[in-house]
Parts: C-alpha cells; sequence; structure tokens
C-alpha cells in the first residue's frame, strides 16, 4: 500500500516502478507529483547479474550509466524541476508499485529466523549498534541491495540510522567500538579494503590511492562487521531537514574547483552531507563567494574536519533561500570528476 503523502521519504528508501525499475530516494526536498531518486537496478537479460522473481537485473551506480539509460529506454523518469533548475532523475508518484521501507525491513527481520547468512550478519550488526548507543529499533534499517532482495552472497552490509539525535549517538558508539576493537569481527577498512573502495570510486577522477586511503581510512561509517564491508549511513528526519520543497531554489552555474577552509563540519556524517567552508578561493570557474560544500553521495561523508585545508570540485550552485537569502555552494557527487581532498 503507498501512503497518502510522500513528503516523509529519505536517503535509504527505495521505489519500485510499474516497470519494474528500482530507485533510491534523494534527500528530503520532492515535488508534489515526484520523488527525486537516481536509478539503482533495471532489467537486462543480456548484462544482468541479479536475479529476482525470474527477471534479470542490472546494478547501475555510475550516474552517467544511469542517466544514459533513462534517456534511451524510460524518458518518463527524467523531467525538468522548476525548484532545482535541472532535468532530474524522478519517478512520478503515479508510477510507483512499492516503497522499499528500511525500517520496516529490519522489524520484519527481528521477528523472523533469517536464514540467509547476510540477512542474519545484517540484523547482528543493526543489534549491535542499537545496544552499543541506547537507540530503539524503529531508529534503525537496512538498505542497499538487502532492502529489496537483490543482493548475492557477496554484497556489503548497508544499514541506514534515522533522526539526528540518533544518528550521533550510533556514530559516537561505533567510533568508541572501532578504536577499542571490543566487538569480534567488526574493525576498519584494512589497505586492501581501500584499494578496493579507490576502484569503485577514484578512477576518472585524478586522485591518487594514497591521497584517498588518507581520507577514507579512518572513516566511521564504513568497515568490516564479520568479514563483510559495511556502509552506515545516516539520515536526518524530513522534519529535522530545515527546508521543504519550494523555499529553497538551486540555480548551476557550472564546474568550479576551490581550496577553502572546514569552518562547521557537524553535518558531515549525515546524508545529503554539508561543510560549511570560509575563505574560499575559486582556482576554476566563476569566482563567487562559496560557504558550503555538499553532496548526496555517500562517498563525502566524513571527508574533512573542523579547522581543515580542503581541494573540491564540482558542480557551482546559487541558492536562493527565503529565509537566508542568496548564497554559492559548491555540490559534489554529479561527475566521476568530482572531488573533495584534504591539503592538511
Amino acid at each position: 500500500m503507498l501512503p497518502d503523502s510522500f513528503d516523509k521519504l529519505a536517503e535509504s528508501y527505495y521505489l519500485e516502478t510499474m516497470d519494474g525499475l528500482y530507485f533510491a530516494v534523494k534527500g528530503h526536498e520532492h515535488p508534489p507529483d515526484r520523488v527525486i531518486a537516481v536509478l539503482r537496478y533495471a532489467p537486462d537479460p543480456v548484462k544482468g547479474d541479479r536475479t529476482k522473481s525470474g527477471v534479470r537485473y542490472r546494478r547501475l551506480y555510475d550516474f552517467a550509466e544511469q542517466e544514459q539509460l533513462l534517456r534511451s529506454a524510460y524518458p518518463q523518469f527524467l523531467a525538468y524541476d522548476p525548484v532545482f533548475q535541472t532535468t532530474l532523475q524522478s519517478v512520478p508518484t503515479s508510477m510507483i508499485r512499492q516503497i522499499h521501507d528500511p525500517r520496516r525491513w529490519l522489524q520484519k527481520m527481528e521477528e523472523a529466523t533469517a536464514a540467509d547468512p547476510l540477512e542474519q550478519d545484517a540484523v547482528a550488526f543493526a543489534r549491535i549498534l542499537m545496544d552499543a548507543a541506547g537507540v530503539p529499533l524503529s531508529a534503525m534499517g537496512i538498505t542497499g541491495s538487502l532492502l529489496i532482495g537483490m543482493h548475492t552472497a557477496q554484497s556489503d552490509l548497508d544499514v541506514s540510522v534515522f533522526g539526528a539525535a540518533n544518528c550521533r549517538k550510533v556514530y559516537d558508539a561505533l567510533g568508541r567500538r572501532l578504536e577499542s576493537r571490543s566487538v569480534e569481527g567488526l574493525r576498519r577498512l584494512d589497505r586492501e579494503g581501500l584499494a578496493e573502495l579507490y576502484q569503485q570510486r577514484a578512477p576518472g577522477g585524478g586522485v591518487g590511492f594514497e591521497a584517498f586511503n588518507r581520507v577514507e581510512k579512518d572513516k566511521v561509517c564504513q568497515g568490516y562487521f564479520r568479514r563483510r564491508q559495511y556502509f552506515v549511513r545516516f539520515v536526518k528526519e524530513s522534519h529535522e531537514s530545515g527546508c521543504a520543497y519550494g523555499t529553497v531554489r538551486y540555480e548551476a552555474i557550472g564546474r568550479a574547483a576551490l581550496e577553502a577552509t572546514v569552518s562547521d563540519a557537524r553535518d558531515a556524517i549525515f546524508s545529503p552531507c554539508r561543510y560549511v567552508v570560509a575563505d574560499a578561493r575559486v582556482l576554476e570557474g566563476t569566482a563567487l563567494p562559496v560557504t558550503e560544500i555538499v553532496s548526496f553521495r555517500g562517498r563525502f561523508c566524513e571527508q574533512a574536519c573542523d579547522g581543515a585545508l580542503v581541494m573540491a570540485a564540482g558542480t557551482l550552485e546559487r541558492v536562493e533561500d527565503r529565509n537566508s537569502g542568496i548564497y554559492y555552494r559548491l555540490l559534489l557527487g554529479n561527475s566521476g570528476e568530482d572531488k573533495f581532498l584534504v591539503r592538511k
């Protein structure tokens, strides 16, 4: 059953369409008749390496690959949005067959006896985080391929935490346990795991492995549990996001690269993540006073802390907020060439 309102949808939720496509919801700002989301799985009898209900599916992670398929075969999922002032991947609410809720999945698995080893590990990991942080079951969820039944035996553990206060509790508790190595099977990514991650994320961006390693090796949101890679996504509730659809307008100006000092990284752990910056110096592109760096991609979470000197490349945007006026930001994640490096 679909809800009467879609305004509570956020990161980690998946949408299944009438066409059999699976989209991952992005952000909290959605127009009345559509949900902003990106394509993750599409039927593909030739290249598909996942099977569900007898249908072979292909996973699409690259943004350009997603848009190419949509333009050629499913143009109904591309639409110009007047608030973001660009064409976005999105799903008309009339075309949603099912909403896959990460919290409901975990609650269901908690009540059942999971026979699948990946399901068992996912539930065990979520339970460890809940107990360590003292948060309720309703604060936790399971997302990614496991949520939609598209996982393999080698799939990662994708866990989500909801609510700002819950997120900070889980983040702190997970960080302490990684440092103390007090939970069997729980540890940070090693060099081999980081090399795997580098091959997935960095090629084409002009970032060397050593620079990548320096940023990624101490992150709390990613690591191993029972020899499986995990990623924990920290998500604010819709009412905590600070903006409703239409109260802020965005205009892409073009690509830019800048150097700046992070002055406030308190929202670095969240998806979407946000870094307030000071003394921004534009190295390439239009010279404008950029005051924040943002991304809807989990790879840019925990990228820098307060006081860090950073270099970033992405899309320069003009933001018009009814409450705070006009400012400029750098958006990361829409291109394989986007980067975010710590200078010192």
